[in-house]
């Protein structure tokens, strides 16, 4: 198994053809958590640098909403959402939030770099080592798996394909939110704040409280809070 772990924040790979993936929703309490991988090469990079495209949290709601239909458009991409329902499930089974991102980045790696689109690298936003990565998947018995990956840390700045995962994952992930504020009749709010609890609150008095499994990550500090436990 090959796998580089780099610390380097320099354009080193920023000309390579490359896959990169990134998540959003692991750090928050409602909505699922979604994970994409695309492929830039040097006919849609221009494409990228000239809307500015970089880590999607360093870039506005409103631009995200703007940018990334137009991006997915021209970019090869593969995106995967884990429901609330099942992420809950997973974390009552013992994994933890490294080992759901580990499954998830593999799976949409697989998919995406056996796709036949040539490509020199595949990059991934460093959240664990690759040591770890790897062994989580080993835990899980996943046979059909990526092994020559470039961890990253600050992934989205080495290149553009991580930044394009990231923009596309956080625009699907504003778009779930969208309809869970639509389905409630009240704004589901982002992250895991004070302001989180009091949304939670609403909600588990209008449905109950089993409607939190559907739509947030009930292992968080916030259902207990929530729940006035």
């Amino acid at each position: 198994i090959k796998q580089k772990e780099e610390k380097t924040n320099n354009k080193e790979y920023y000309y390579y053809d490359a896959i990169g993936s990134d998540e959003v929703g692991t750090g928050d309490y409602f909505g699922p958590i979604i994970v994409t991988a695309t492929l830039v090469d040097k006919s849609t990079r221009k494409l990228l640098e000239d809307l500015k495209i970089m880590d999607s949290k360093k870039m506005t709601d409103d631009k995200i909403r703007r940018c990334a239909p137009i991006i997915m458009k021209k970019l090869p991409y593969v995106t995967f959402t884990l429901s609330n329902t099942k992420y809950n499930e997973l974390a009552n089974k013992g994994f933890n939030m490294n080992k759901i991102k580990a499954v998830l980045h593999n799976k949409v790696l697989y998919e995406l770099s056996n796709k036949g689109i040539p490509y020199h690298k595949i990059i991934v936003d460093q959240f664990t080592t690759p040591r770890s990565y790897f062994s989580y998947l080993k835990q899980e018995n996943i046979t059909e798996k990526v092994t020559k990956i470039t961890f990253i840390t600050k992934g989205e700045s080495a290149h553009l394909s991580v930044a394009a995962a990231s923009v596309i994952s956080r625009y699907l992930f504003l778009e779930e939110m969208d309809k869970l504020s639509q389905k409630y009749n009240i704004t589901i709010l982002k992250g895991a704040s004070d302001k989180v609890d009091e949304v939670g609150k609403q909600i588990v008095k209008k449905y109950g409280k089993d409607e939190l499994n559907k739509i947030a990550k009930t292992n968080f500090k916030n259902t207990d809070k929530i729940l006035g436990n």
